[in-house]
């Protein structure tokens, strides 16, 4: 019996062999479900072709818009300037998402510098449509592999649930290179790479690596990201009402003004777990992350009294305190991290429980009493699957304390 397979919803007949072959091979981030539609774009293409390898679709917009639950959009390599942003609002399913990557591997980069949003000017506002090189309201999705540079913000979610985002570089947009907002759950948010993100129009007060702000939706997890050298923090969790899974993340040299604004705004903490005014009480999770040579702090509460829980992170030579805690009435939980010549090792509330972290055992901890503080290792090129380099001996201690992070 031949399964189909299809471009702008025309058919062919394949042998289930053939099609799998197929699928494994040509299509690059295949979709699992025999019979979905493969939807090709190339910067060579024509909107109205049929959207196949030899005649390809010339814009992401027209895939996006042609997409149906359990459909493939595979980009061939190149650099796609926006005229509009890419606006993704249909839905796929549970049993079928959409699955937007780059063909084979090849780079992709979506380009937002001519979006009129991208030059807002200072004091100015974005309008809410368009906000993000790629603007997204919508579910189960499967998006990877891309590059978003330049744009209004990188990535923008608001009211995304169930979608997993894996292998994005998200960098130099003129807010934060990814922003989930609204109410959305259940997102994984996997190996980002979100750096040198500014907003010139707020003098530098809001662009960060990665914020998942104002809202609320459980379940959200961010893993294996690299946040670094954003003008405000590495990580924002400012007025997000639900529980947040922060792990195996580093971020490094966040909030300092690389760009001369005038009126300098950006804050510098590595990662900011919530905040507000008042700020919601939220049990956000951090454990076996780095934050280093930040502006300000390297984890901090930011007035959050809920109960955070702070499981062997590293914090070391940021300008602020490593581990800020001490909001009145918080009652965070901070077992075995490890503060390393950081401007002081912690500010604890009379709420917060600490035990095993290196200020408690006492003893001195700078450079002397770690294996390396060398970071180029975990600095440099991702492996093929997009996880993170090995740096076995970074910031570990020589005399094996278990405290702080491994990678």
């Amino acid at each position: 019996m031949g399964s189909t397979v299809s471009g702008m919803r025309g058919t062919a007949i394949w042998t289930a062999a053939a099609m799998g072959a197929a699928l494994l091979t040509v299509w690059g981030p295949a979709s699992e479900a025999y019979g979905a539609t493969t939807l090709v774009v190339a910067t060579y293409g024509s909107d109205s072709a049929p959207g196949t390898l030899d005649r390809p679709l010339r814009t992401v917009q027209r895939a996006v818009d042609l997409a149906r639950p359990g459909d493939v959009i595979t980009v061939r390599e190149g650099t796609y300037a926006l005229a509009d942003n890419i606006t993704i609002t249909t839905s796929g399913t549970a049993a079928q998402p959409i699955t937007l990557g780059p063909y084979q591997g090849e780079r992709v980069v979506v380009d937002g510098e001519q979006l009129p949003a991208s030059h807002t000017p200072v004091g100015g506002s974005i309008p809410r449509a368009e906000r993000g090189a790629i603007h997204m309201e919508a579910s189960y999705w499967r998006i990877s592999g891309l590059e978003v540079v330049n744009g209004p913000y990188g990535v923008y979610c608001d009211g995304c649930s169930h979608n997993v985002f894996s292998r994005l570089s998200t960098h130099d947009n003129y807010e934060s290179g990814f922003q989930l907002q609204g109410s959305s759950a259940d997102n994984q948010i996997l190996n980002l790479d979100s750096y040198g993100n500014r907003d010139p129009r707020k003098n530098g007060e809001s662009a960060d690596g990665l914020a998942i702000k104002e809202g609320s939706g459980t379940g959200n997890v961010v893993r294996g990201a690299r946040l670094w050298n954003n003008v405000d923090d590495g990580f924002d969790a400012w007025k997000f009402t639900s529980p947040i899974l922060i792990e195996n993340t580093i971020v490094y040299g966040n909030g300092y003004n690389r760009w001369n604004f005038p009126d300098f705004s950006g804050d510098g903490n590595g990662f900011k777990m919530g905040g507000g005014s008042p700020a919601p009480a939220v049990g956000h999770t951090l454990r076996n992350t780095i934050a280093y040579k930040n502006a300000a702090h390297g984890v901090t509460d930011n007035g959050n009294p809920g109960a955070l829980v702070l499981t062997r992170n590293t914090t070391w030579g940021n300008a602020g305190t490593g581990f800020d805690a001490d909001v009145a009435g918080g009652t965070a939980a901070l077992t075995a991290n490890l503060s390393l010549a950081d401007a002081r090792p912690a500010a604890v509330g009379t709420g917060t429980v600490s035990n095993g972290n290196s200020w408690n055992l006492g003893g001195t901890w700078d450079a002397s009493a770690v294996l390396s503080t060398d970071p180029v290792a975990l600095t440099g090129p991702r492996a093929a699957d997009g996880s993170l380099p090995s740096a076995r001996g970074f910031l570990v201690p020589r005399n094996g304390t278990a405290v702080g992070a491994r990678f």
